[in-house]
């Protein structure tokens, strides 16, 4: 078994655990984005995950395990970095429209060759702050760049009416919720189970009122 059919492993093993079906083609395009991370990190020092395995287990799969919440034609992933969770999400669901923001141009020049390698039609890539941000979106992604209550200053006015901001964080964060600000609610917080990620994960669902 090669290196890259563990991996493949490990991901489809993964993919099963979390009970989500995959286009036709995904996996190998979601092991050839890590392959793609790993090979600029060591010049662009994108993640501070080297290793072959905990990629894909914190970054493909922790990224795949919020895809039963996201909802819309339309999603921004603000703070992406080197596109965490934007480019899973895009793989896994071609049909919805994927922006992903980050104000880092290394990041941003690696995000548009992944777009363009991985010949994602679906996904775009945004050098930008948050809060210059035009446009509104029926979902928005955020992985722990900030507080709820500072994301939602920042980038509360991207969200679409109903739309729902998925917010993933590790421990629940009961001291936050009283930071959120007027016009959004929390829905829901839910705790996820990553496979091969130690540790706890949460996502908190706000929805604009």
């Amino acid at each position: 078994m090669t290196a890259r059919d563990a991996l493949q492993t490990q991901l489809e093993h993964g993919i099963a655990t979390l009970g989500l079906d995959m286009p036709e083609g995904a996996v190998e395009r979601l092991l050839d984005y890590r392959d793609l991370l790993e090979r600029w990190n060591s010049a662009y020092n994108l993640t501070a995950i080297r290793d072959d395995r905990e990629m894909v287990a914190r970054h493909l799969l922790d990224s795949l395990a919020i895809l039963p919440y996201v909802h819309g034609r339309t999603l921004a992933d603000l703070g992406t970095g080197p596109g965490l969770p934007g480019i899973p999400l895009a793989i896994a669901e071609p049909a919805r429209e994927v922006l992903m923001v980050d104000s880092n141009g290394k990041k941003v020049r690696f995000l548009r060759e992944a777009i363009r390698s991985l010949k994602l039609g679906n996904a775009k890539a945004l050098q930008s702050r948050v809060e210059d941000v035009e446009g509104t979106f029926e979902c928005i992604t955020a992985r722990a760049f900030a507080s709820l209550a500072d994301m939602l200053g920042w980038g509360g006015h991207l969200l679409a009416p109903n739309g729902i901001w998925l917010a993933m964080k590790g421990k629940h964060p009961a001291d936050e919720l009283d930071g959120v600000p007027d016009g959004f609610r929390v829905e829901a917080i839910h705790t996820l189970t990553v496979p091969d990620v130690e540790g706890e994960r949460h996502l908190v669902v706000i929805r604009r009122t």
